[in-house]
């Protein structure tokens, strides 16, 4: 028993499954296992990996699943690894989550057919069977952000640093946030700042690129910034800090993240992010009843705005939520760039 014991502690180090159970036998038929392997950020990540974790948890409360796991992915080189993993243990269903594990997610739906992948914000741009993609309206955060920037500038000047715009969802962000601002108030100047000349090796963990544009765009007078594309972003929510700025994260709750972590969060007034858990759950009765149609777009939000909003523009802010929910309000955004 004591031997067993030690196996499972050992397991736990070398895998960052969350807990050591007896685990039932997910090879079985009638067993439905599913799984979550996350991106850097980790499971706790105040956004889409603990949403879609949640997710889960209410999945195996429900009686849909009959094991869930997770791995946290420390290195972005750990993400096939971790896939495999489960894979390997027989899961039939294997959650990624982060744009940046796509090309991985995609790979392994191709050697892997047996099992069912589930990309959280991954689009499925090669049509894989085994492949459900969820993704949000990138678009419709980027609109609700400008829309918001627009009403809380004094300077009539705003400005968004996303990860390059070859990505589509990060040039959707961008392209939303000129849309926003134009909706709220034409008369607002729009400063963008892709990342186009860097290394692919650094997408989205590009700090100091975020950093530098970010004090770019506030040396030309821009009080508000917007930042999208993981620490690319997050690089450019710190400068805003350090300016005393307003500042708009997307993905996570990103005060809450920057102040975790010791970083200043007090500039950040709000991040826009979409929302996993209750898609999730639905897939998990699909897949499970053996429906792999592609899942639709998820639901947006935002984090409370707390006292750093007025009233007025809070309430402003969501009217246009609930407009481009019903689609009254339509950001005009084409899905990829021209």
């Amino acid at each position: 028993m004591r031997f067993k014991l030690i196996l499972c502690i050992l397991a736990i180090a070398l895998s960052g499954i969350p807990a050591c159970t007896q685990s039932p036998d997910c090879f079985r038929k009638e067993v439905f296992c599913a799984a979550l392997v996350t991106d850097t950020r980790g499971v706790n990540d105040l956004g889409l990996n603990q949403d879609t974790w949640t997710g889960l948890q209410h999945s195996k409360a429900d009686g849909v699943v009959d094991q869930i796991a997770y791995i946290e992915s420390v290195d972005v080189r750990d993400y096939e690894k971790n896939i495999t993993f489960f894979v390997k243990r027989g899961y039939d269903v294997i959650v990624t989550s982060g744009v940046g594990m796509g090309d991985t997610t995609l790979r392994s739906a191709d050697l892997y057919a047996e099992s069912v992948f589930i990309g959280i914000n991954q689009p499925d741009e090669e049509s894989v069977p085994n492949f459900i993609s969820v993704t949000f309206p990138e678009d419709q955060m980027g609109f609700f952000a400008g829309a918001l920037a627009a009403r809380l500038t004094q300077t009539k000047i705003i400005g968004a640093v996303c990860e390059t715009s070859g990505i589509a969802a990060m040039w959707r962000y961008c392209e939303g946030f000129r849309a926003g601002a134009a909706y709220a108030d034409d008369s607002v100047d729009v400063l963008v700042a892709y990342r186009e000349d860097g290394s692919r090796e650094k997408l989205f963990i590009d700090e100091e690129w975020g950093f530098e544009n970010a004090q770019s765009l506030i040396g030309d007078g821009a009080d508000v910034l917007f930042a999208a594309g993981g620490e690319t972003g997050v690089g450019a929510l710190q400068a805003a800090a350090q300016a005393k700025i307003d500042a708009i994260g997307a993905e996570r709750d990103q005060r809450t993240a920057l102040t975790a972590m010791g970083e200043e969060g007090s500039s950040v007034v709000t991040s826009v992010l979409g929302r996993a858990s209750s898609t999730i759950q639905e897939l998990m009765r699909r897949v499970k009843d053996g429906d792999l149609a592609d899942a639709a777009a998820s639901p947006i939000g935002y984090v409370a705005f707390e006292a750093f909003v007025p009233k007025s523009v809070a309430a402003e802010m969501d009217q246009i939520l609930l407009g481009l929910s019903n689609r009254s309000i339509k950001t005009n955004v084409p899905g990829e760039k021209p």
